[in-house]
């Protein structure tokens, strides 16, 4: 089951039948205690069914609304590497080599609703950073108790010169206007995704794919049970929370994003994520 935010109100697709939602609110509908439970008697009662909606004709919102972003760093080994090798001359290389094999992951705030776009929404590039990448990550929607209720996608843009100068520097490297991307609808189901599940990230700059990248959740070191439970230590979300979980795919030294890029994560079965840099 997957629900869309869009401008006309909510829908849910599932295995082609399409309802309309009559909630209004989507913080509150998103947070009910049992989500999925409660999506599966609406499509056994309901009677509202529309042929007319189709995610890709939709001005579709990102699925947040109230809910902060939160992100886990250095969960699979190939971002490991990379934040070695961009840190070693600032001397912070050695801090990513043991948060990779800590039992406490890292855990930083990423972005407000205001900071984020959605599907086929624009993403920025800092003015004052001159070597920017996409990270295409799983995104975890977990609600005030703590449970994770659905999985959307999530696309953490990040300066790696900003952070490789200094650890320090993480925030500004991660959090600015547009910094974060969240789509295209929020898939709901009460158990885990498959270890085999996919993550494809495709930057094309015209008609040129200029960089192209897989991964798979089996790659990712920490489940995200266990980030989730971290997240909710001594923290509280009345409204839920996102939380991105990674990223496995990190482009070359060579490559920055420019403006015009436009960036696709696919993520089945939840769809593909599409935005371009402003």
């Amino acid at each position: 089951m997957i629900l869309y935010r869009t401008k006309r109100g909510i829908f849910l697709v599932d295995e082609g039948r399409r309802f309309v939602m009559h909630e209004s609110d989507w913080g509150r509908l998103i947070n009910r205690p049992d989500l999925s439970g409660y999506l599966a008697s609406v499509m056994r009662k309901h009677t509202v069914i529309t042929s007319r909606f189709n995610p890709e004709d939709e001005d579709l919102l990102p699925p947040i609304d109230a809910q902060e972003v939160w992100a886990a760093g250095v969960t699979y080994f190939r971002s490991r590497d990379a934040r070695l090798e961009e840190s070693r001359q600032a001397g912070g290389g050695d801090f990513y080599a043991r948060v990779y094999e800590a039992e406490r992951p890292e855990l930083f705030f990423k972005s407000t609703p205001h900071r984020t776009a959605g599907h086929r929404q624009k993403v920025r590039i800092r003015g004052d950073s001159k070597w920017n990448v996409p990270e295409p990550e799983l995104a975890l929607f977990i609600n005030s108790a703590g449970a994770i209720a659905g999985y959307t996608i999530g696309n953490d843009m990040s300066s790696r010169d900003i952070e490789g100068e200094n650890p320090l520097y993480l925030p500004q490297a991660k959090v600015y206007d547009q910094s974060c991307a969240l789509g295209p609808g929020l898939l709901v189901t009460g158990a885990p995704l498959p270890p085999s599940t996919a993550i494809r990230l495709s930057v094309r700059r015209g008609r040129t794919e200029v960089f192209a990248g897989s991964t798979a959740l089996d790659q990712l070191k920490r489940d995200p049970k266990t980030l989730a439970q971290f997240l909710f230590r001594d923290n509280s979300f009345p409204n839920g929370c996102f939380l991105l979980t990674g990223t496995g795919i990190v482009p070359p030294k060579e490559f920055t994003l420019r403006s015009g890029d436009e960036i696709r994560i696919a993520i089945d079965p939840i769809g593909t994520l599409v935005n371009v840099v402003m």
